[in-house]
């Protein structure tokens, strides 16, 4: 007669065998993880399974699979590092159970109203690295064991071996390539000033033409540049990567934004025929008392100084690149740019939202911004303009003149 404990090392055996079978291995990498899901269902006898992967850029974990909330992967789903359950996870890089779930556990809506009641999740590393969070979920009260956490993190560990984890199901590795080559991932170091940025795709293949940069000139000024070409997916992209290289190459040879517009104007005009685009061209004073601003059907930036509420600065905004005739007379506009003040440039992708009026999202926008650094900043508006379903993209870029 077998005993109760060989009974259970017995079932011990069943789950690490189905998480480490030989043939996952052999899987392509969006296969693989949906089969962990499966087995990991089937063995823990729960409702849901879900993986989230970081996306460096954002810094947002993005649901990328799912069992029992397909929503989460078909709608697109965002959770910033630190926010509701997954974030949690991520940011304590160990494992949280929640035996009774409230609204106060999580930010995701869908968890609520398909009446999940226990929550397990525990973070996917790579190395020291949290690279996403797997959670599993109980429609019924329960509460999970240490056996269930050590077999949620074999999962965990045989995701992240994964060869293309941080692709998407589509295997999309290519097309993420080029625009994270248009992107910088580090911004240069400047002196007195204090940079960030993010970037959000706003659609399935993570690529597009929004876009920003920053790089110093001969002079000692600093270009900052953030831009947007109408559109989504890889044709986008590769425009908006020949323009990013026209508008760096013009601002070397004019010190006046206004003319770097103009010729970028007749550049798109000539060679880009057919693509809207808008920029925000602004140049940082060497002693980073001033800017001067131009715009290019682009929303004006948000202007932070301390001891004043943030808002928009007035400034007049010229008419797009590519559309109609090159536009023969812009403008710059010089804003003073005093110590500890915060300028933030964005795309309309933060500020526009379905049924709304776009001044509200500005709005938005102005009361989440405060004059401090420039990475609080980014992650404030992150967590306060609703970035977690975005319906286009979203490109931040945070300047901070150093007290």
């Amino acid at each position: 007669m077998v005993s109760a404990e060989g009974i259970k090392d017995t079932e011990r055996l069943r789950r690490l065998e189905a998480v480490t079978d030989m043939a996952l291995s052999r899987m392509p990498a969006a296969d693989l993880l949906d089969e962990l899901l499966d087995r990991v269902r089937d063995l823990l006898g729960v409702d849901t399974a879900v993986i989230l992967l970081v996306d460096v850029h954002s810094r947002q974990l993005v649901a990328t699979a799912a069992k029992g909330l397909e929503e989460e992967v078909e709608q697109g789903f965002r959770v910033a590092i630190g926010r509701g359950f997954a974030g949690r996870v991520a940011q304590t890089r160990q494992p949280v159970a929640i035996d009774d779930v409230t609204p106060d556990d999580v930010v995701n809506p869908i968890l609520l109203d398909k009446g999940l009641r226990s929550l397990l999740g525990v973070p996917i590393l790579a190395g020291d690295e949290v690279v996403g969070v797997v959670h599993i979920g109980s429609f019924t009260p329960r509460v999970f064991t240490t056996d269930d956490v050590h077999l949620l993190q074999l999962v965990a560990d045989r995701a992240s071996r994964a060869g293309q984890i941080r692709s998407n199901k589509l295997d999309q590795a290519a097309a993420l390539a080029l625009q994270r080559s248009l992107l910088p991932t580090l911004l240069p170091g400047a002196a007195g000033v204090d940079m960030a940025a993010r970037y959000v795709p706003g659609h399935d293949f993570g690529i597009g033409g929004d876009w920003y940069d920053v790089f110093a000139l001969p002079s000692g000024w600093l270009g900052v540049v953030i831009g947007d070409v109408s559109g989504h997916g890889l044709a986008s992209a590769v425009v908006m990567g020949r323009v990013r290289s026209a508008l760096r190459a013009y601002a070397l040879i004019s010190d006046d934004p206004a003319e770097v517009l103009t010729l970028l104007d007749r550049k798109v005009h000539h060679f880009e025929t057919g693509n809207l685009t808008t920029a925000l061209y602004a140049m940082v004073s060497p002693d980073r008392s001033a800017v001067h601003i131009s715009l290019a059907g682009h929303l004006p930036p948000i202007l932070a100084v301390p001891g004043q509420p943030a808002g928009v600065p007035y400034i007049p905004v010229g008419p797009p690149l590519g559309i109609g005739r090159p536009a023969r007379v812009r403008t710059t506009t010089i804003i003073d740019f005093p110590p500890g003040a915060v300028l933030v440039s964005y795309t309309d992708g933060l500020v526009e939202h379905r049924g709304e009026i776009i001044d509200v999202g500005i709005k938005r926008l102005a009361d989440a911004i405060r004059p401090d650094a420039a990475e609080a900043v980014c992650d404030a508006i992150m967590a306060s303009t609703g970035t977690e379903r975005p319906t286009d993209d979203i490109a931040v870029l945070v300047v901070r003149r150093c007290p």
